[in-house]
Formats: C-alpha cells, sequence, structure tokens
C-alpha cells in the first residue's frame, strides 16, 4: 500500500492531467485563476499556452485533444467561461473530451451571495454552470472534502465518453490540502471501459454472423465514431479480417488508410463518385460503424441507406435492422465479432477501387479554381503522417474530393461548423505534436472569412515558436453562406485584408514568411518550394479565387440541403 501525504488541491488535478497525457494547457488569465495558474507555471511537465482570447483558446484545446486524446483550458468565472461556452459545446457535439476549469470566487463570497464583478448581480454563482450542464457529461465544484473523488470522476467521465466536462475551482480551495497517495501511479485513474451485458452483448454477436452469412454482399461503412470512442483499431482488425470493403463518411474521413487494400472512398450520399455510391447503395448488407447523420456528413441528407439491411455499431448501442441492443459497445463487441469470423483472402491480392473524380475545366487558363487547386495538393503536396486540418466551407468540401497520404489525419468540425474553429484548432494540433517522435507537418485550409474571425491566435503560434503551413483560399467573402442565400448582398461581403502582411503585423521578429500566388504557374512554383523548406517556422499562403467559384461536393451538398443553386455558381 502506497504511503500518504498531504498535496494542494490545485497540484493534485494537475499531476491527475499529466497523467492522461496533457502537457499543455490553454487559457486566459483572470482574476479568479491567477493563483491557481502559479501552480501551473511552476510545474515542470505542464506548459501554460496563454491565448488572446477565450473563444479561440477553447478551439485550441479541441484541436489538442482531437491529437493528443484529451485536452484541457482554463478559464476565469462569468466572462471567461461564457467566452469559450461556444468552443465548448462545439466539442460536446463532435465528442471530443476537453476538460473545462474555472477559476470561481471563494466559497465564502459565494455562500454569502456577494454582488461580485463578472456576476449577474443577483447573488446566484451557480448559474453559469447551469448553462454547461447541457454542453459538458460532468460538471464539479471543488471543495477540501470532496476535491479527489470528484476530480477522478469528472476525469474518467472525459475520457470514457469523450465529451467535455466542467470543473470550477474557487480562489480559496485551490491551496488547501489534501491526503493522496505519495506515488500517484499506485493510485492510478480508473479508465476502464463499462462491461457489455454479458447476455445481451452474446444475442447481438449470434444475431449479427447470423445476417453476415446471409449476406452475398457486405460492406463497412465507418464513421467519426470510430475514431471518437478509440475504436479504431478494432474496426481495422474486423475489417482486414473479413475482407469487407470500407467506405468511410466525410467526418470518418482517415479513420482507415486510404490506400488501403479495403478502401473503398468517402459516401456522401449523391454526393458521392459513382462508384462510391453504387458499392454502398448496392450492397445487401451494410455494418455501419460510430455513425452520426448530420447533413453535411451524408451529403444533404441524401444518403440512401435502409434500416431493413443495416447493422449499427455505436459506442452505447448496436442496432441491427430494427432490434435494438441497449449498453453494447462497438469498443467491445468488435473484436469478439472478429475472433469468431472466418478469415479472408490475403489482402495484397485485394484491388482497391477508389478512384479520383476526373477534372473537368480548361487546363490553359492560368486562374486558380477549386477543382485545379485540390488536385495539385494531392498529388504534389501533401505527404505521409500530415495533419491536415479543414475550415467547415470550401476547404473542407475540396477535401473530400482528395485521397489522403499513409498516416494523415483529417480535423474538421463538419457537425458543430463554429466559423473560425480551424485556426484556434491549429494552434493546439501544432502544439500537441510539437515535442513527439515523428515530426508532422501541420497544414491548414482556411478562407478569408473564416480567418478574419479567429486570426489572433497566429501571434500565439508566432510566440510558441510553432510552423504550421497556412493556405488562406481569398476569395473575397463568404462563398459558403453565398452559395445557401445572398449570393451578391453586401452580408456576405468582408473588408480585403493584406493576408501577405499578417506576420509583419504580429511579430516584430516577423519569424517565417508569407507568398501571395494568383496563378497556377505561381502556385505550382509555390508548393514546389514549400516541399523542400524545413519546417522550422510559420509559412503562410494567399490563394487568390474566384468568389464565385466553388468545389463539386460543395454545389452538390448545398443543391441537396437548400434545394438550389446560384446560376452563377452553377458549373457548366
Amino acid at each position: 500500500m502506497s504511503k500518504m501525504t498531504k498535496m494542494r488541491i490545485g497540484e493534485y488535478l494537475i499531476k491527475r492531467l499529466k497523467q492522461l497525457g496533457v502537457k499543455h494547457l490553454f487559457g486566459v488569465p483572470g482574476d479568479f485563476n491567477l493563483k491557481f495558474l502559479d501552480l501551473v507555471e511552476d510545474d515542470e511537465g505542464i506548459e501554460w499556452i496563454g491565448g488572446c482570447n477565450e473563444l479561440n483558446i477553447g478551439y485550441a484545446a479541441d484541436g489538442y485533444a482531437r491529437i493528443n486524446k484529451i485536452g484541457a483550458v482554463v478559464t476565469t468565472f462569468g466572462v471567461g467561461e461564457l467566452s469559450v461556452i461556444n468552443a465548448i459545446a462545439g466539442s460536446y457535439a463532435e465528442m471530443v473530451p476537453v476538460v473545462h476549469i474555472v477559476g470561481t470566487p471563494s466559497t465564502q463570497s459565494q455562500a454569502d451571495g456577494a454582488i461580485l464583478h463578472h456576476t449577474l448581480g443577483n447573488g446566484d454563482f451557480r448559474i453559469y454552470m447551469k448553462m454547461y450542464e447541457e454542453i459538458t457529461v460532468a460538471q464539479t465544484s471543488l471543495n477540501q472534502d470532496n476535491a479527489k473523488s470528484e476530480i477522478d470522476r469528472v476525469l474518467r467521465e472525459c475520457y470514457i465518453k469523450a465529451r467535455p466536462v466542467y470543473i470550477s475551482l474557487p480562489t480559496d480551495v485551490y491551496n488547501k490540502d489534501i491526503d493522496v497517495a505519495e506515488d500517484l501511479s499506485d493510485d492510478p485513474l480508473d479508465l476502464s471501459y463499462p462491461e457489455n451485458p454479458r447476455e445481451v452483448e452474446e444475442a447481438a454477436i449470434s444475431q449479427i454472423i447470423e445476417e453476415i452469412h446471409k449476406s452475398k454482399s457486405t460492406i463497412i461503412l465507418a464513421d467519426v465514431g470510430t475514431s471518437r470512442y478509440s475504436t479504431t483499431k478494432e474496426f481495422v482488425n474486423f475489417a482486414e479480417k473479413t475482407g469487407f470493403r470500407v467506405f468511410t463518411s466525410p467526418m470518418g474521413k482517415g479513420v482507415i488508410s486510404e490506400n488501403h487494400p479495403l478502401f473503398g472512398g468517402i459516401y456522401i450520399g449523391n454526393v458521392s463518385e459513382p462508384h462510391v455510391q453504387h458499392g454502398v447503395e448496392e450492397a445487401d448488407l451494410i455494418i455501419s460503424i460510430g455513425s452520426l447523420k448530420s447533413d453535411f456528413n451524408t451529403g444533404g441528407f441524401s444518403y440512401l441507406v435502409s434500416a431493413a439491411k443495416t447493422i449499427e455499431l455505436r459506442h452505447d448501442r448496436v442496432t441491427v435492422f430494427y432490434a435494438v441492443y441497449e449498453n453494447v459497445s462497438m469498443r467491445q463487441i468488435l473484436p469478439k465479432l472478429t475472433s469468431r469470423l472466418e478469415r479472408q483472402p490475403d489482402l495484397t491480392q485485394i484491388e482497391s477501387p477508389y478512384q479520383s473524380q476526373p477534372i473537368m475545366e480548361e487546363l490553359s487558363s492560368q486562374q486558380i479554381t477549386h477543382s485545379w487547386f485540390w488536385r495539385e495538393i494531392a498529388s504534389k503536396f501533401l505527404k505521409p503522417n500530415d495533419i491536415i486540418i479543414a475550415e467547415t466551407g470550401t476547404s473542407m468540401f475540396g477535401l473530400m474530393d482528395v485521397r489522403f497520404p499513409e498516416g494523415a489525419t483529417f480535423i474538421s468540425q463538419i457537425l458543430y461548423g463554429s466559423i473560425g474553429y480551424s485556426v484556434g484548432a491549429t494552434l493546439g494540433a501544432t502544439l500537441a505534436v510539437k515535442n513527439g517522435k515523428t515530426k508532422r507537418r501541420i497544414i491548414l485550409f482556411v478562407g478569408d472569412g473564416s480567418f478574419q474571425v479567429t486570426v489572433q491566435e497566429v501571434s500565439t503560434m508566432i510566440r510558441n515558436n510553432l510552423d504550421p503551413i497556412i493556405f488562406i483560399i481569398n476569395n473575397d467573402g463568404y462563398t459558403i453562406e453565398r452559395l445557401i442565400h445572398g449570393l451578391k448582398r453586401k452580408y456576405n461581403d468582408i473588408q480585403p485584408w493584406q493576408y501577405c502582411k499578417t506576420l509583419e503585423y504580429f511579430s516584430t521578429t516577423r519569424k517565417g514568411r508569407t507568398i501571395q500566388v494568383s496563378t497556377k504557374k505561381e502556385f505550382e512554383s509555390c508548393i514546389s518550394q514549400l516541399s523542400d523548406s524545413p519546417l522550422n517556422e510559420i509559412q503562410i499562403i494567399e490563394i487568390i479565387m474566384d468568389k464565385f467559384d466553388a468545389p463539386r461536393s460543395l454545389l452538390k451538398t448545398t443543391e441537396n440541403t437548400y434545394k438550389e443553386i446560384p446560376p452563377e455558381m452553377q458549373k457548366k
């Protein structure tokens, strides 16, 4: 049995975060969290990353968590936590585990109902936590009696359920002593997943195997839950054992290598490439893993996948056609299914049907178009192990037709779609791999409108000597909104910026370089330089495009969702 010792509550929280792999703590200082930040700054195993505002830094914690499996952000009471609430809501929607620590007024002030700054002046100190109850899976307010058990409980919920949590840390609590194990490795967090109910799981397995044996053509449709609930390895083992063709959704892009012989393409309903649409919709059995059927993830709800031929595996249940097996997790059932199915022929003999969309345009033109740009990015720029981040707009939709190299990771907020998310997420993702064993490029594709929303965090990247490659698609405004409504309305216009002076403005020492390209020839020269340059400085490339040009998949998804495309933006 480990010896017990005294430890301050704030220190215990930091040590538990480090045990989960958190090496960077994002946030903005405020009077109710400053003394806790002293503990953070004095701890050698965790690095404080101060951002320009709470919203941006919330996006950063989200991007960090998508690479690191968990992230954390610190704000002050009221004004700080409400500024970050949009980012936390996005993490909840997209199933991203982020720990939100809020420095709150002293327990005495709260008990007295004091009219303090950052309150609503009504003496209610729980009102902000109540708001967070809807967008976090666990909440707590720490005190000396409950600190150890509550910190452990809330962090476990965050990790297991892959959703944000909320921790209130009063100013007079962080430094109170509690009894803990002298060596916390002797008292690890319980991160075990709940066991599936045995009889229910066995019934589900039996029915699934029976249906697989009946089927003449079975495919797998892998979605975002596969990666969010740490089931990627189990899913790939299952696919390789069975030999079933694998298709992914937009949110599931990257859960299996797009060079794998079983990979068939991205299924987006009628937005899909023809062979992908046929491959999914003509199968007589579909094994759906971790699905999330949102509008952009289904090509504007154009999926033609009947429940009558779908076996759905999720983190909390299994559905076989119309029969539901509650509390049966895909994470545990997949290995058991794999072990009980027959091994298929050698995968090296399987030829992937993956194809790319043909590029139909006048190649003699020097104007950079989306169809040409994304083909060039795919064939001449992307490398194995790249982390590719895209804003939910022309960038994300453009990448749907791009075949990723081996080991690539994709980050985009396809469901929640908060404008400007990708810039903050790039900050977080870059820090998550900063000291990794394998050097990975972080590549951001973002439109000019989205970039303007969260551009301040470029200064945080410079401050921390980070080296992402940022492609700004300058198409003079909000292109995705123009497609939805108001093609030539002023509300879809933005103030033009000199994006090539971004680094000059944010840094007195100009750490990095910027390039502007407006022709195909200029772009080809640019990416040749980028591919050969070392990864040691931030690089910003401004791409000039026509305001009425858009990727094929965006045009089709918009037509499906909003039932029309402005004539000026229709492809001839």
